[in-house]
Order: C-alpha cells, then sequence, then structure tokens
C-alpha cells in the first residue's frame, strides 16, 4: 500500500492539473472547521461500497471544482455544447 499520509487523487479544475487529497484523514484536514461534523456524519453513515464517492465529492470541494461545476452548467442550460476541457499542457487537439 502507497503512504497514506500522502495519497492523492488528481483532477483537472479550471484546466490545471489538481491534486486533492485522497484519505478521510486529509480530507477532514483540508476543510474548513465548519464543515467537519457534516463530514464527520456523512462518512460515518455512508455505506463501503459508495465511500469513494462521497469522499472524492468532499476531496473536491477543497477546490474550485463546485465554481467550475456551476459554470458548465450554466452554459449548458444556454444551450453550449460543452466538452472535456483542453489540458494546456497537452496543448490543443
Amino acid at each position: 500500500m502507497g503512504d497514506i499520509t500522502t495519497a492523492t487523487w488528481t483532477t483537472h479544475v479550471h484546466g490545471v492539473h489538481t491534486e486533492v487529497p485522497a484519505t478521510i484523514d486529509s480530507i477532514r484536514a483540508a476543510l474548513p472547521a465548519e464543515q467537519h461534523a457534516a463530514f464527520d456524519a456523512e462518512i460515518g453513515s455512508t455505506p463501503a461500497e459508495e465511500l469513494h464517492l462521497v469522499l472524492v465529492g468532499w476531496a473536491l470541494t477543497t477546490t474550485a471544482a463546485a465554481v467550475e461545476d456551476q459554470e458548465v452548467l450554466a452554459r449548458l442550460r444556454r444551450g453550449e455544447t460543452v466538452g472535456r476541457p483542453v489540458d494546456p499542457e497537452a496543448g490543443a487537439a
């Protein structure tokens, strides 16, 4: 197993490669203190087969991903076609 103190997931937020925490303890530590109780309650009641989904949702709240999601939803509602973000490191396709 990997070192859980440095475990991360990677994603792209606003086209930028972003690492997010990937352990229960590191996600909790990255959250504002006022969210700890809600996080603990949800993690404590989540069935094991769904735990990874709930954890990634919380991990993404430590980034600007929610803002990006709202921007994409607004574009979809306007009827725009929305595709996968371009990876700035790979260049345009």
